[in-house]
């Protein structure tokens, strides 16, 4: 877990070293639609590692991005969540998806 004291003095470079990895992303985006469980996220971020997956949702979890809830059940059932911190990120995503649909569609015919 981050502290206070270990994050850089620029606020960009704080949101950038939160989120900042194409991983931690795609999980984000993935989690404002709902609660997502670990295979689910694992079969639709093509690409990403157990390995990769494990430790960005640890990380994450740590920062107070996201909360994990373990049901009592057999077998066990995870879902990962926005916390409400992670909530507060909505914006920042949704302008991001706003950015490359206009990038895209200003590069359609170059």
């Amino acid at each position: 877990m981050v502290t206070k004291d270990d994050l850089p003095a620029c606020p960009v470079a704080t949101t950038v070293q939160l989120i900042g990895s194409k991983w931690k992303l795609l999980i984000l985006r993935n989690l404002l639609v709902r609660p997502w469980r670990f295979n689910e996220l694992k079969r639709d971020l093509e690409g990403i590692s157990q390995k990769v997956l494990t430790d960005s949702l640890r990380s994450m979890e740590a920062d107070g991005i996201i909360t994990r809830t373990v049901y009592p059940e057999v077998p066990p059932r995870v879902e990962y969540a926005l916390s409400e911190l992670g909530e507060s990120m909505r914006p920042i995503i949704r302008a991001m998806e706003q950015w490359g649909i206009s990038y895209k569609n200003a590069k359609v015919g170059l």
